[in-house]
């Protein structure tokens, strides 16, 4: 299936969801383990129904969930095809779906404490790439996993992406590794002034509020993500 773009995903009106990163996250508030675990088998069976299903995780007081589609098709502007990790209308539909579920089994959703956390390296990934894959996943494959570059990703979400940035003439004398924090647009700007209220600094702000980059006392840095292309 096609990948949706930002306006697409906007338009579904998901309002108990948010697109971080590659996917269409969620987290239901539940009372008890047990709670979660009917919810989730409630979305085992709606997923079943429609042949696809999101990966999940849960808690005593939470269940978190993604929803995603391996196969999804992007195509660059001569046409080249790559088949990528990205939201799908199917995800749409069973993003949907859960939203009925969640509401008849008396759950609230908290769009606000949805996050990702993926890795950034300025390296030469054809180089390093198969080296991190090993250490990340201890599986070769996981290099390029859903993406059209050398991007690590592990197919179980195990640990987080590790993605690759140019490496400049400048990249010895700076730090290489840093840190990528996606979040809801709608707690962004607190993210970002609880971190400097702690002592960092905002250190360009050039393409907030999808991309704010915050430096601790160190010089090290950080930065604050947000889909813009996907908020109504």
């Amino acid at each position: 299936m096609d990948m949706l773009k930002g306006d697409q995903i906007a338009a579904a009106g998901l309002t108990e969801w948010r697109k971080l990163a590659q996917g269409l996250h969620a987290r239901y508030g539940v009372e008890g383990f047990n709670a979660g675990a009917r919810f989730v088998a409630a979305v085992a069976d709606a997923g079943d129904e429609l042949g696809h299903h999101p990966r999940v995780s849960m808690g005593r007081t939470y269940v978190d969930l993604k929803l995603s589609s391996d196969d999804a098709v992007y195509r660059e502007d001569d046409g080249t095809e790559h088949v990528v990790e990205w939201v799908t209308q199917q995800d749409v539909d069973l993003a949907r779906r859960i939203t009925e579920i969640a509401a008849a089994h008396g759950l609230v959703a908290q769009p606000g404490s949805v996050s990702v956390i993926e890795l950034g390296l300025d390296a030469r990934s054809a180089t390093v790439a198969p080296v991190w894959a090993a250490l990340l996943t201890g599986q070769a494959e996981s290099q390029g996993h859903g993406s059209p570059s050398d991007e690590i990703r592990d197919a179980t979400g195990r640990v987080p992406n590790l993605w690759f940035g140019d490496l400049d003439e400048d990249a010895a004398a700076r730090q290489r590794f840093h840190v990528e924090v996606y979040v809801a647009p709608e707690v962004a700007e607190a993210r970002i002034a609880a971190a400097v209220a702690a002592g960092g600094t905002v250190v360009d702000d050039s393409d907030a509020p999808g991309l704010t980059v915050v430096a601790d006392q160190d010089g090290n840095t950080g930065v604050v993500c947000v889909d813009v292309s996907a908020v109504p």
